[in-house]
């Protein structure tokens, strides 16, 4: 008896095929739906954000030059001619699955300078300080999808900026080797539930900006339930307060700030920067934050992916019904008015953790205010998006911030 190795081998491979396209189209379907569960939210940011580096390997399956031949002797059930064909199918769905978020990126792109330079005009020609425009000349170009992006010339400091109740509360200070004082200061303040977290998250837009010409402060803050609200908010006000003192040594401009925010540090950043009543803050930026902390309680998310009361409950000592006055307190959206700084929005359409509805209604009162906003949809986006500085997220919010603030810094 002879056995066609090459007709085995192939037939084998039609079905690992079959299993790879299965599973590739099952990740890829986090493109389109939101993830039930943590884990899977996890895996959904992985897929949307970093989805491109899967797309050859779909294609390789895709298109692996076996036919997909069966063996002579084969009866009609295992002869399933059908395998090898649907197995090619899937896994191509997959590379386009994977391939999406980029597509959805370069539409945003195009968009997107038109829509900043209308919410926030820049005269390029009226400071002779004012930071460049743009590091990158596309806001998502393909060399940048890959390592190897990150500025290394950057001096970094660790100071303590307080001590509350004898806790050591630090910043770390990023600013290029060779830069020019004084420079604006871009206060940056890390997410992680009001809980977690700390400010060496996300360092490289940090060290990006850095080399751009600004002085970047990442602080550190007390964490709920040990130090409920207002403690974290005092925290960043208390450590504007150091900077703007120390700015002389520091080598930064104390009239041109910005603060900038993630996920619960979005929400103070947005909170000081509204109820300081200081013209030195120039402007805001939020990354998928809260901004009404009472709608949050009052139309939670899924508990499988984040429990938003218990957060909430934890951060504010209670629910609205015990504590209405916290709630109004901590909510950015109730101080906006006609001195409130203007502001870049920035969130995900697939954000299962904040719903992009918070970032919606705040950039609503704040056209109603007359106010400047610019508010930044990704479609294919969840919470931590821009958690690949190289992806398509990290690139266009980089992109977007920067040109923020060249804006109002100038």
């Amino acid at each position: 008896m002879t056995v066609n190795v090459s007709s085995t081998f192939c037939s084998r491979g039609a079905l690992v095929r079959l299993v790879a396209g299965m599973f590739l189209v099952a990740v890829g379907l986090l493109v389109v739906f939101e993830a039930p569960t943590h884990l899977l939210w996890m895996v959904e940011l992985g897929v949307t954000e970093w989805g491109y580096w899967l797309v050859p390997v779909a294609l390789l399956c895709a298109g692996w030059p076996c036919r997909d031949r069966w063996p002579a002797g084969a009866d009609r059930r295992r002869r399933r001619r059908w395998v090898g064909p649907l197995g090619r199918l899937l896994a191509f769905i997959g590379a386009l699955l994977f391939l999406s978020p980029l597509v959805w990126a370069w539409g945003v792109a195009e968009r997107l300078d038109r829509g900043l330079v209308a919410a926030f005009p820049v005269d390029q020609d009226s400071s002779a300080e004012a930071v460049p425009l743009f590091a990158w000349r596309s806001p998502v170009p393909l060399v940048h999808l890959f390592p190897g992006m990150t500025e290394r010339s950057i001096e970094r400091r660790t100071l303590v900026y307080a001590t509350p109740g004898g806790e050591p509360l630090e910043l770390d200070l990023y600013r290029a080797a060779h830069h020019s004082p004084p420079a604006p200061l871009v206060l940056v303040v890390h997410g992680g539930s009001w809980q977690g977290g700390d400010r060496g998250q996300l360092s490289d837009l940090n060290r990006h900006l850095a080399s751009r010409g600004y002085v970047v402060a990442a602080v550190s803050y007390r964490f709920a339930p040990r130090w409920p609200f207002p403690a974290a908010r005092d925290d960043v006000r208390a450590a504007l307060a150091y900077l703007k003192v120390h700015a002389g040594e520091l080598g930064l401009d104390p009239h041109r700030v910005v603060l900038l925010g993630r996920s619960a540090g979005g929400q103070l950043a947005l909170l000081v920067a509204y109820t300081a009543g200081d013209t030195a803050i120039r402007g805001a930026i939020s990354f998928y934050a809260p901004a009404d902390l009472r709608y949050s309680y009052e139309h939670p998310g899924n508990p499988l992916v984040l429990d938003s009361r218990a957060v909430l409950t934890a951060y504010l000592g209670g629910s609205p019904a015990q504590r209405p006055e916290t709630y109004d307190e901590a909510s950015p959206l109730n101080f906006v008015g006609a001195e409130t700084p203007p502001t870049l929005l920035i969130h995900g359409e697939r954000d299962e953790l904040v719903r992009p509805i918070q970032s919606e209604r705040l950039a609503g009162r704040l056209r109603q205010t007359g106010r400047p906003v610019f508010f930044l949809r990704f479609p294919w986006a969840t919470h931590g998006c821009d958690v690949n500085f190289g992806g398509p997220c990290g690139q266009l919010s980089a992109h977007a911030v920067e040109r923020f603030l060249a804006a109002v810094t100038q």
